[in-house]
């Protein structure tokens, strides 16, 4: 170990930066969560991974916008099997 270290050009933070990813803040049901974290546990990865997966995948998908007319029809469709 050296006696004295030179820090004038130290940074504060991270050592290695993320590059191609953005640190936020987002409130996740606990309910939401725990499913994330169990099937992330289940396949060897971790939540977060797992979770921007899922969202990339449903970014992606040629899916048609959620209108009025088919919320309506999707909830009178469960409702009626429950």
């Amino acid at each position: 170990m050296k006696k004295e270290y030179n820090l004038t050009k130290a940074k504060r933070g991270s050592v290695v930066s993320a590059r191609g990813k953005t640190r936020i803040t987002i409130y996740l049901d606990d309910a939401v969560l725990a499913k994330f974290r169990e099937q992330a546990e289940s396949q060897g990865k971790g939540y977060q991974t797992l979770i921007n997966e899922v969202l990339l995948q449903a970014s992606t998908q040629n899916t048609t916008p959620v209108t009025e007319e088919s919320l309506r029809k999707i909830l009178r469709e469960e409702l009626r099997v429950a």
